[in-house]
């Protein structure tokens, strides 16, 4: 079989932006898959779980990451030079109970999701998984929902992360997911690693033959439809930005109509408003500017969402929220700002200012914001030097994160993240390790090099197995 990967096709695409998830399989044989789980069900037993050291602890698993299946989804998703992240880790299931609704944390939660694709999971079974062996449910089409706007005990709609050994959900990383119950009391596993792509889409990566956004057939979807959004989503995989912007003629009554319903507290109605909005040029960008500094944090943060759709028109007034009193207000802009990348560059003096902000949660959105503006700005490269050295977790991490999609421009930084593999957190030192990889110069190989010489793992050493053979 060919390494080259299987990319995922128009329609696929369609049903991962509408539905967060595809469910898909590799074909390896039977053995290989039995083998594994084998194996997993040996080292859970006498060792525990290996966490982070999932994939160096179990090398067959690094085939199954190889497989052009896997990597093609990965690649359409996204993009060619995606990074996988630093924290993995095994799920073992074997309770006749449901687990929780829950999205995924980013190793703190101070984080503002993005509903556009920069961050996935893949979830993988390497045994058998019927619905009586408790696969992963998943609510379809809820990615980009702050809120569970569904009853916690009350499911209608719910997918399943189901098939045969060697099935993996591939799921935007914000869904809302659980552990269903396991009425057989077989061990099952799931083997969770994440995702992150490490540039903005200039052109479709997937097998792209259409242009135009449509629907998938046949969607069926159990909360909300979400037309307008499904679209920018397309058009940014596609390689644009602010698609929306100026495309619906002044109409006062519609945009007054929007305007209320960005206050909905049902948020999947607010969530449709605030894209609508986005289509209506300088009007559109007053009413969901207004809704910027609102008082209710909700109303806030989704209008965030709207302004980073509308466009470069939308950026004068970011930045001057940039200036707010309100944590929430700043936090809520340098996202959108961020999320506008290269056409917000005259943003960089004000989020430089923002970097000894009080709030460590604006300190760290900043930093991530510098990375997603991109380009070679020695002021983002100098205040993400800064930002390593922050006294907030979250922020040292976000800032090695942002350094790996500065890639060369950052070299300067390079005296810097070797000094962050001596951080106390793990995801500090990993995301320095990743951005001396990205940034590529002899300099920084040479680093990267002896650190991962001197932190060798050996994947076969046990307690039962110290030395020999």
């Amino acid at each position: 079989m060919s390494s080259s990967p299987i990319l995922l096709n128009d329609e696929q695409m369609r049903r991962f932006i509408t539905e967060g998830f595809l469910i898909l399989n590799t074909d390896f044989p039977e053995a290989f898959h039995r083998e594994l789980t084998d194996e997993l069900n040996r080292v859970y037993k006498e060792e525990g779980n290996p966490g982070n050291n999932l994939l160096p602890r179990f090398r067959e698993i690094q085939q199954v990451f190889d497989h052009p299946v896997i990597t093609g989804a990965l690649t359409s998703v996204l993009g060619p030079d995606y990074m996988l992240h630093a924290h993995r880790h095994g799920h073992y299931n074997a309770l006749p109970s449901a687990g929780g609704w829950h999205k995924d944390s980013y190793w703190g939660y101070s984080k503002m999701r993005n509903h556009h694709p920069w961050w996935a999971m893949v979830m993988y079974f390497p045994q058998d998984t019927p619905l009586e062996l408790g696969p992963t449910g998943l609510m379809p089409g809820t990615q980009n929902y702050q809120t569970r706007t569904f009853a916690a005990d009350e499911t209608p709609g719910e997918a399943y992360a189901s098939g045969k050994a060697g099935t993996f959900a591939l799921i935007h990383y914000d869904i809302w997911h659980r552990s269903t119950p396991n009425v057989l009391g077989n061990a099952r596993y799931m083997l969770k690693f994440e995702f992150m792509r490490t540039a903005a889409p200039t052109a479709p990566s997937w097998n792209n033959q259409t242009a135009e956004w449509t629907e998938p057939a046949g969607l069926k979807l159990p909360i909300g439809r979400h037309e307008t959004m499904w679209e920018e989503t397309w058009n940014w995989l596609s390689g644009s930005i602010g698609s929306l912007a100026h495309t619906a003629a002044s109409d006062e009554e519609q945009i007054s109509q929007l305007a209320k319903a960005l206050e909905d507290t049902y948020e999947p109605n607010a969530l449709n408003a605030v894209y609508e909005l986005a289509r209506y040029g300088e009007r559109g960008i007053e009413v969901l500017l207004k809704g910027l500094h609102h008082e209710r944090v909700d109303v806030s943060r989704l209008s965030a969402y709207g302004l980073a759709a509308a466009g470069a028109s939308a950026i004068d007034g970011l930045n001057d929220a940039l200036l707010s009193e309100r944590e929430e207000t700043v936090k809520h802009a340098a996202f959108a700002i961020g999320e506008l990348r290269h056409l917000a560059e005259n943003s960089l003096p004000a989020l430089g200012r923002l970097i000894s902000h009080p709030s460590a949660s604006v300190r760290s959105t900043v930093a991530e914001t510098f990375g997603m503006i991109g380009g070679s700005s020695q002021a983002s490269v100098d205040g993400l030097i800064r930002c390593l050295q922050d006294e907030d977790t979250q922020v040292r991490f976000t800032a090695g994160l942002s350094l790996s999609l500065l890639r060369s421009a950052a070299a300067s930084a390079v005296p810097a993240l070797a000094a962050a593999l001596d951080d106390e957190n793990r995801y500090v030192r990993a995301h320095a390790l990743e951005a001396l990889r990205y940034i590529g110069t002899e300099e920084a190989k040479d680093i990267l090099i002896k650190s991962l010489f001197n932190a060798r793992w050996c994947t076969t050493t046990t307690p039962a197995n110290a030395f020999y053979p």
